[in-house]
């Protein structure tokens, strides 16, 4: 069955952002978006994005059914946010039971949902492969949210046949993001000449360029039937640490501020490195864009966009 029309929650965000735009140059392809924020990077993805909190009812209300797949992207990202914000985890669990609910009433036969690479937690070793989670890993309410979200729409393809890819990302970064995720963060204190703070010495964890991820996403689309309910690594493959990140930002930008060293703060990951392998064979997924490069082209969109 051709997948014509694709439904993406968290338009607005930077992948969905990025996604949406690529899904619009395929010919043959309808996109609608949703998100509690209007696309302020965009103006073809706001035209297609309805402004709405997918844990109203009014919201889903006005959501499309004629649609063939939805890509759930929308969530509470930000991990040590939750931290210190539980609710909202409990918010992102409602979010993704809704958006299934959505689905098991509309018939709408296919979900692929945005997971994380926090669902690992900090168990024994550093490359992590797509099985061995564990609810005894779970190190924030946030990775919590993810494996109950993973686990809901295992469910729903058990009992109510609604198919799905579940996607754990990694890392993504490159443009369309002003939030305090460490590449931003770090760009922004350089430009303003401030010291910078890395929570963990040795925190290594694997840095995904935007592109690499859309890419992902756009190749387990095109290969569903195929791919279909199972779970896939999205990253680079390779562990970049926190203090290497600031220290490339810092020469690069030629930024006066001293690094300071941190404790790991609680509910974070101190290292991780995907193994993409099973991604590669199922979905043909190649990234291409390593941190070296990715970290370039980041620079030059935010200098470009927000800096000038």
């Amino acid at each position: 069955m051709a997948i014509g029309k694709v439904l993406v929650t968290g338009s607005s965000g930077t992948i969905g952002t990025r996604l949406c735009e690529r899904l619009l140059a395929e010919t043959g392809r309808t996109v609608v978006g949703v998100d509690r924020r209007p696309n302020q990077w965009n103006p073809a993805s706001q035209r297609l994005t309805l402004v709405g909190d997918l844990l109203e009812p009014a919201t889903l209300a006005q959501l499309p059914t004629d649609v063939d797949v939805v890509i759930h992207l929308a969530a509470n990202a930000r991990v040590y946010d939750v931290v210190v914000d539980p609710d909202q985890a409990r918010d992102n669990i409602l979010t993704i039971y809704n958006v299934l609910e959505f689905c098991r009433r509309n018939e709408i036969p296919r979900v692929m949902f945005a997971s994380s690479r926090e669902v690992y937690g900090n168990a024994d070793g550093v490359v992590h492969a797509e099985e061995p989670v564990h609810i005894r890993h779970c190190e924030s309410p946030y990775a919590a949210s993810k494996v109950a979200g993973e686990a809901l729409v295992h469910s729903y393809q058990q009992c109510y046949g609604i198919e799905f890819i579940n996607i754990r990302f990694s890392n993504v970064y490159g443009m369309y993001d002003e939030s305090n995720r460490v590449v931003p963060l770090f760009i922004k204190r350089i430009k303003e000449q401030q010291d910078l703070t890395v929570y963990g010495k040795d925190k290594l964890l694997d840095f995904t360029y935007i592109d690499d991820a859309v890419h992902g996403v756009l190749q387990a689309l095109a290969r569903f039937e195929r791919a279909r309910n199972e779970v896939y690594n999205l990253a680079f493959g390779a562990g970049t640490s926190i203090l290497e990140v600031a220290e490339t930002l810092r020469a690069r930008l030629g930024g006066t501020g001293r690094i300071h060293v941190g404790d790991v703060r609680p509910g974070e990951v101190v290292q991780y490195i995907a193994d993409i392998s099973k991604a590669r064979e199922r979905l043909l997924y190649q990234p291409t864009v390593a941190f070296a490069e990715g970290i370039e082209r980041a620079v030059q969109w935010y200098e470009a966009n927000l800096y000038r």
